[in-house]
């Protein structure tokens, strides 16, 4: 897998294979516009951002830079949670790299991002030891709901079927976001992958599904750009 690492000076444990070969790359600009630059440059797979935990709703807000490149980058981005242990003066992680695709989940709607997500997979799939499927019930009359939630099951368990990996399927009715935060740790997930589509400025303002989730998930969170 050919990644680029936003490296920080308290950077978290990194995410490679023994006798990866590793470049520096140092370039004058604003940082998460170069760092996706460099990926698309290199072709590279997967973008690894580190995410500091502290006052991350206003780094969402505002703009931290892991939060710009998973807003600008065309390619995959993972995103990890740290913070800085005072007491301890060392980082503390939020994860453990050697775990972090054994149970990945996945936000599936069912879109052109779900197929993009699937795509995905294929970087990792030999790490992955069973996956979640999930997909939640935002629409239709509440009459249509229980009618929803089956044929998205069984949407769900013909996408399963195709993967090179156990996968169990869960289908909830709620608010996306919200669900998809609670669904991921009650399962035990490792990781949460999710689309992420173009944002106009509304989105922007009122946070999409992948923002909300980015913004609160204690979990790392792999964004998949769709467009």
């Amino acid at each position: 897998m050919k990644k680029v690492h936003g490296y920080d000076r308290e950077n978290c444990r990194r995410v490679q294979r023994d006798g990866d070969k590793r470049e520096r790359v140092v370039r004058l600009g604003t940082p998460a516009l170069e760092i996706a630059k460099i990926a698309e440059e290199e072709n590279v797979d997967l973008i690894y951002m580190p995410m500091k935990g502290e006052n991350i709703i206003r780094e969402m807000l505002i703009g931290s830079t892991a939060a710009n490149v998973a807003r600008v980058a065309k390619k995959p981005v993972l995103l990890v949670r740290y913070e800085w242990d005072r007491g301890k003066k060392a980082v503390k992680c939020y994860w453990d790299a050697r775990r972090v695709f054994d149970r990945p989940l996945f936000a599936l709607d069912f879109s052109k991002c779900t197929e993009k997500i699937i795509q995905t997979t294929e970087l990792f799939k030999e790490l992955v030891k069973e996956a979640i499927l999930l997909h939640v019930v935002d629409y239709g009359k509440e009459s249509e709901v229980e009618e929803n939630i089956q044929k998205a099951t069984q949407k769900l368990k013909e996408i399963a079927e195709k993967l090179d990996f156990p996968s169990e399927v869960v289908v909830h009715s709620g608010d996306a976001s919200k669900e998809i935060l609670m669904t991921a740790p009650s399962v035990g997930a490792t990781l949460i992958v999710i689309g992420k589509r173009g944002r106009n400025i509304l989105q922007l303002l009122m946070g999409s599904t992948a923002e909300i989730v980015i913004r609160n998930s204690v979990l790392p969170v792999l964004i998949v750009p769709c467009d």
